[in-house]
């Protein structure tokens, strides 16, 4: 696939009004850092929300210095074409890379939030975004996207904001946490909050709970990925250098987490990580309706849900079956399953697919927006 033309991109920082939570508790002061791909046009029609998934950031598309995490969808003739759209990115409130989060300074003492955060939820990251869209003068999305944690909030701007929603894509997701992602997340916390290092959250400028961290980011490596692909990958192969017969040798499939673990624990707070996957467990799209289906009755726009057939973290049938409550309701919903090896990756990865068929769903939805 070739790489799109690099563009001049910069991170910016939108100043939040004091922001009641759904917990009750304001947040002061707090701030989104968040980039901008492509050009608003004259009547604000164009504009296409992406939504990052768990530990992802502001640079989805591609700039001077690298590339984004979706750079295989970002850019002129791909689905998300910046000659066309203007696409906006927001890093989660609760995250690490630039938003307000445990790591950020508290307005009281200066000091770092750690566990003094408050907890926030799927539905307080949108309502963040919320604020941030419409001070671009935005009255309506062309579009929401987002795979995993970035769908869930792609779910949750349908059901939430459907008045400012032209069509929707989530992307391996759901809409409430199930209890097999939330006992994975139970394991990756108690990896994390049972290093000695993290100091009951207060580690910040003396030590760091690097190894809870690394263990934890393999955890969920594991289920990222497919039984297939690491059979494909990595087999029974063991590091040639080291004896089998004893008990620090190691596979390739452990060196693989290994790596993992180390390059994560250089780019990501472990406070955050622990704040937003809280707020995974707590996603759920009826929250204050009552019901899912009375939820899912107030979507009114369009969607394309995506599921992937190897996704063990967030099974394909997860969407299908949403897609299917939408259609008996009558609101307009397609479903359509990828075939990959990938697991639940494959969103990050199956870039040729996802270009083909989420720029036939766009397209079709401009011809429909022009024939209002």
């Amino acid at each position: 696939m070739n790489v799109s033309v690099k563009q001049k991109t910069e991170q910016k920082f939108f100043q939040l009004q004091d922001f009641e939570l759904d917990s009750g508790e304001i947040l002061q002061g707090a701030v989104l850092a968040y980039e901008t791909f492509g050009t608003l046009n004259k009547e604000k029609d164009n504009a296409i929300l992406i939504c990052h998934a768990l530990t992802g950031d502001t640079h989805a598309g591609n700039s001077e210095k690298h590339l984004g995490w979706w750079y295989g969808l970002i850019g002129e003739d791909k689905a998300l074409d910046t000659s066309k759209y203007f696409l906006i990115c927001a890093n989660v409130i609760g995250g690490c890379y630039g938003s307000t989060g445990p790591s950020s300074p508290h307005p009281v003492d200066g000091k770092p939030y750690a566990l003094r955060f408050p907890v926030v939820t799927i539905r307080d990251m949108v309502k963040a975004q919320y604020q941030l869209v419409k001070s671009f003068g935005i009255e309506r999305l062309f579009s929401v996207i987002g795979g995993s944690m970035g769908g869930m909030q792609v779910f949750e701007w349908a059901v939430s904001y459907p008045e400012m929603v032209k069509s929707y894509i989530p992307i391996a997701s759901n809409i409430r946490a199930s209890a097999l992602g939330i006992a994975w997340n139970n394991v990756m916390r108690q990896a994390i909050m049972n290093d000695p290092e993290w100091c009951e959250g207060e580690y910040y400028g003396r030590t760091f709970p690097v190894n809870g961290l690394n263990l934890a980011r393999r955890v969920g490596m594991i289920t990222y990925r497919s039984f297939e692909l690491y059979e494909q990958r990595f087999g029974q192969e063991i590091n040639v250098q080291t004896s089998p017969y004893h008990l620090s040798s190691e596979y390739e499939v452990e060196r693989y987490l290994s790596y993992q673990g180390r390059k994560f624990v250089n780019r990501f707070d472990a406070n955050s990580y622990l704040y937003l996957i809280k707020a995974m467990d707590l996603h759920n799209i009826a929250n204050g309706y009552g019901s899912e289906m009375e939820a899912l009755k107030r979507m009114t726009s369009e969607g394309l849900l995506i599921g992937i057939s190897s996704d063990a973290l967030f099974p394909p049938q997860e969407m299908s079956i949403v897609a299917e409550q939408l259609q008996l309701i009558g609101n307009p919903a397609s479903y359509y399953e990828m075939e990959s090896i990938h697991g639940h990756d494959a969103f990050l990865i199956e870039f040729d697919e996802l270009n083909q068929v989420i720029s036939e769903f766009l397209a079709r939805i401009r011809i429909e927006k022009d024939n209002e």
